[in-house]
This record gives C-alpha cells, sequence and structure tokens, in this order.
C-alpha cells in the first residue's frame, strides 16, 4: 500500500495481539488467518491475492501491467515464491532460528540451506540481465521473493556468492516501503517455537 501511496489503517491481529478467533474477524476471514484487508467492504485475505488486488486494482502502471504478457513475468515470480523459495526459507528460518539451539536438528537446517542457497542461485542467474524479477521497473513481483532477503541475509549462516541477488536487496533496500515494514528487528523469535 505504501508503493501505492494509498491510505490505510493498520490493525495488529495475531501473535501476541490475539483476535483471530474473534468474531468479527473470523466472518472476515473463516480461516482465522492474516493477513486481511478490507477495501471499502471488499474482503481480500492471503497474502498472494491481496498483493494482486491491490495492484490490479490501484497499480496499473506503478507495479501492474495492463498488458497479460508483461503481467506474467511478476506472476510467474509470485508463484515460484509461494511454491518453492518461502517454504524452503521458512523451513531454514523456523529450524535454525525459531528452534532453541538445543532441539535443532542440524540434517534438516542444513538441507533447507541447501534449498535457499539453490533458489537464490537461480535468483542470481535470473537477475544477471535485469535489474528486477519481471525487468527494468519494480513490479508486484518482486513483493514475495524481496521479502524473504532481510531475514535470509540477517541469519549467522554460510551463503551462496550471489551478487546479482545482493544488488536487487540493495535496490529493494532504497524503497521507503520495503524500509518500513520489511527490515524490521526480529531477535523476539529467537529461540521461540510459538507465535
Amino acid at each position: 500500500m505504501d508503493e501505492l501511496s494509498l491510505d490505510y489503517d493498520h490493525t495488529e491481529l495475531g501473535g501476541d495481539f490475539g483476535g483471530l478467533d474473534d468474531p468479527n474477524f473470523r466472518a472476515m476471514n473463516p480461516h482465522g488467518k492474516v493477513p486481511v484487508i478490507d477495501d471499502g467492504g471488499t474482503v481480500v485475505w492471503e497474502s498472494h491475492a491481496i498483493l494482486r488486488y491491490l495492484a490490479s486494482r490501484y497499480g496499473e502502471g506503478i507495479v501492474w501491467s495492463a498488458d497479460p504478457r508483461e503481467q506474467s513475468f511478476s506472476d510467474r515470480w509470485m508463484d515460484w515464491s509461494l511454491s518453492r523459495l518461502q517454504p524452503d526459507f521458512m523451513d531454514l528460518f523456523w529450524g535454525y532460528y525459531r528452534t532453541p539451539e538445543p532441539k535443532r536438528n542440524w540434517d534438516f537446517i542444513k538441507d533447507a540451506q541447501q534449498r535457499c542457497a539453490d533458489d537464490f542461485v537461480l535468483l542470481d542467474t535470473h537477475l544477471a540481465g535485469q535489474p528486477f524479477l519481471a525487468g527494468e521497473t519494480f513490479t508486484v513481483g518482486d513483493v514475495p521473493a524481496g521479502t524473504a532477503l532481510f531475514r535470509y541475509f540477517s541469519l549467522e549462516i554460510e551463503y551462496p556468492d550471489v551478487p546479482n541477488v545482493r544488488a536487487w536487496y540493495a535496490r529493494l533496500q532504497e524503497r521507503p516501503g520495503y524500509r518500513a515494514h520489511v527490515m524490521l528487528p526480529f531477535d523476539d523469535m529467537k529461540g521461540k517455537e510459538t507465535f
């Protein structure tokens, strides 16, 4: 929403904030999960559905293309991120960072670390010829994969050599919305197995 210069009210729910079982919230999302948006009575849940909704409604020419062929470049990376990068990264993040050290399963962590490395090498190859995932400009396709970078590169682990990903990450860090909503401290999650 910041990328699109939209005004909004943000309500914290879930985790320490609770509220996911509130009947009013469940009326908006029967799954009882965040995120959820209410855009003047249009309620949308699931993060990628929200991204596509906002981008297509408010972001044409900014982060969304009216040309289905061009838009497909963003959509591919969004779906790849959902099916590949995010599960691999979450396995690593939960296995390594969120699990207390005495309980860590190092075989699982090393496998997740290798899968993430493979994912970022693939991204690095793709980004060798362009500054953003869908081409020359930032699009909605950069958001899902881009959100993993801050936490990934903050972990005290070994990383693959991915200069193009690091350059993309530097470009994302220049964006005020990225700094405000992605680059948030997460020290309180270390060794915390629950929300």
